[in-house]
């Protein structure tokens, strides 16, 4: 059974309730449970977490024992050298993830750190982006 972990950044845990015009009205945890459910040949795991160094440990525990990384950074996509280097330094593919087409969106988030070390990357299919993500793992 294949391990992946689908680890986001900060404020993705308002999912739901933040700006549902680009975010959409479902939390990630009934999210999480649809894929769970949709998915059950794969151990899907996850994280969420608001602080950089929180989300690079998490990296660094899974990193060479998972079978995939499907990283939303959200803002630290933007900002974070640490977080493409832990991407770099860790064995397992990492896909990035973004919610919203971030290329749409303020020219700063036309920039990631991700993207240079990341397997590939995913964006602007909502909460399906994930989903995408999982299959690319498969």
């Amino acid at each position: 059974m294949k391990k992946i972990l689908i680890l986001n950044g900060p404020n993705l845990n308002l999912l739901g309730k933040r700006e549902p015009a680009i975010y959409g009205s479902l939390t990630f945890t009934d999210f999480f449970e649809t894929i769970k459910e949709k998915y059950s040949s794969v151990e899907l795991s996850y994280f969420q977490s608001n602080t950089e160094g929180e989300i690079i440990d998490k990296m660094h525990e899974v990193g060479f024992s998972f079978d995939g990384i499907i990283l939303n950074a959200a803002a630290y996509t933007h900002t974070s050298v640490a977080l493409g280097d832990a991407v770099k330094a860790i064995d397992t593919p990492v896909v990035e993830v973004h919610i919203s087409n971030t290329f749409s969106r303020e020219a700063f988030r036309h920039h990631s750190y991700i993207s240079p070390n990341a397997k590939g990357v995913i964006l602007g299919f909502g909460l399906q982006s994930y989903e995408l993500a999982i299959q690319s793992l498969l």
